[in-house]
């Protein structure tokens, strides 16, 4: 029975005898701006229309990019504060080192990690009897406030306390919105992988070992060492330019029709530089005065002989390369007449090792692209390959960046050297 909100009647003296005041029901409006939500049961899909799917998958693709990173930085933390302090406090007080280590100031929020931790005892969320420790169950910003207590202890480990604090700062804005799934901006994901890799180089000694890209390296091997599908050439340059591609190359192989990712976007002095610190030089071009190079030309709908000049033209550039070095043998430049299926840029780096548990990454990278038949080199879709990543994950068997190789030797052995 609905009243007015001040509570009185529709004039009559009093209830009827026998029967008892019914409560007063206040009835609002809807808030201006916001609809009423369905009634229950007036047959309303309650589903995510495609848009909010869309726009839920970015989120979380976002904020899972972010967790990873803060799961790192805070292991590589604990692991560091363990090192630091337990040898300390563990002989005097044992299990309570680390309250006897927060000291008065920081007593509160230990008890609060000791209650989680009891909680998680007897509720049986501590999968792993490594994990039962009270460690464990401090933040970031927790554990970052005994190393600031105890910085003594952490100089030896730690180059530069302020360089760490500031990492520290960046991240606590990120760690706060994945805390509480709220929405993560692209510049603040930015910001936040920025910044971690940063601290984790610092809590390293500065020895680095820290990949360019976590999640790439956590789940390249489940694609058979391919990290990454860019849908043109263009947006694979803006990711990966071939500065960074070719950045300390200690051999290149390359095979296509005219090369012109190397030769249009590599200049002639860098391309002197790299081989002059001695990177080993494979080009193979498509014989521009071949069968092939017309058939192609028609593929495209190109007058005769543009594409074959375009090569051409790519040839004599890194021929006068070749002419300026000291050493050309290192520097070979050949010519095949198939039609071609593929371009790539197969680029052999150097190992990068890391101190934690002495792990060794391959800095060997792929750059592969199809050949459409109605689509330039720079329209067609690229992936990037990176070496070794399925055996990191610990797969047997070869990646896709052997299965060009072999290709590429393939090719290179049918093939006719330029003068």
């Amino acid at each position: 029975m609905g009243f007015p909100a001040d509570g009185r009647g529709d004039g009559l003296d009093g209830p009827e005898p026998g029967r008892s005041e019914a409560p007063t029901v206040v009835i609002r409006s809807s808030l201006p701006g916001r609809s009423a939500g369905p009634a229950p049961g007036d047959g309303t899909p309650l589903g995510w229309t495609a848009p909010e799917w869309d726009h839920a998958y970015h989120r979380v693709r976002l904020t899972g990019r972010a967790y990873v990173w803060l799961n790192l930085v805070e292991q590589r933390l604990r692991a560091l504060v363990d090192e630091a302090l337990r040898p300390i406090y563990a002989p005097a007080h044992g299990e309570d080192w680390v309250t006897a280590a927060a000291g008065p100031a920081g007593e509160e929020w230990v008890l609060r990690a000791g209650a989680v931790r009891e909680v998680s005892r007897r509720k049986g969320y501590l999968l792993d009897p490594a994990d039962d420790d009270p460690l464990v169950f401090l933040t970031l910003p927790q554990l970052r406030e005994l190393m600031v207590q105890h910085w003594p202890c952490f100089e030896p480990y730690v180059l530069d306390r302020r360089e760490v604090e500031l990492a520290l700062d960046e991240l606590e804005v990120a760690r706060h919105v994945v805390s509480r799934n709220r929405s993560l901006s692209q510049t603040v994901l930015d910001q936040t992988e920025r910044a971690a890799a940063r601290l984790l180089s610092l809590l390293d000694g500065g020895a680095g070992g820290v990949p360019a890209d976590v999640v790439e390296e956590l789940v390249a091997g489940r694609y058979a060492d391919v990290v990454a599908v860019h849908a043109d050439r263009v947006r694979l340059q803006r990711e990966l330019p071939v500065e960074d591609l070719l950045d300390g190359a200690r051999r290149l192989d390359a095979v296509g029709i005219g090369l012109g990712m190397l030769c249009q976007n590599y200049t002639g002095k860098r391309l002197v530089r790299l081989a002059g610190e001695g990177c080993r030089v494979r080009l193979l071009f498509l014989n521009p005065a071949s069968s092939a190079v017309r058939r192609r030309e028609r593929e495209l709908g190109l007058g005769r002989g543009e594409l074959g000049r375009s090569v051409e033209m790519n040839i004599m550039h890194v021929r006068r390369v070749r002419a300026r070095l000291r050493d050309p043998g290192g520097f070979e430049i050949r010519v095949f007449d198939e039609m071609p299926r593929f371009t790539a840029y197969l680029v052999e780096g150097p190992r990068v090792t890391g101190q934690t548990g002495g792990r060794r990454r391959s800095g060997d990278v792929g750059i592969v692209q199809p050949y459409l038949r109605r689509a330039r080199g720079i329209e067609s879709p690229a992936i990037v390959l990176r070496g070794g990543a399925g055996q990191e994950s610990g797969g047997t068997e070869p990646g896709l960046l052997e299965v060009y190789r072999e290709e590429f030797e393939g090719s290179w052995a049918d093939s006719r050297a330029v003068s």
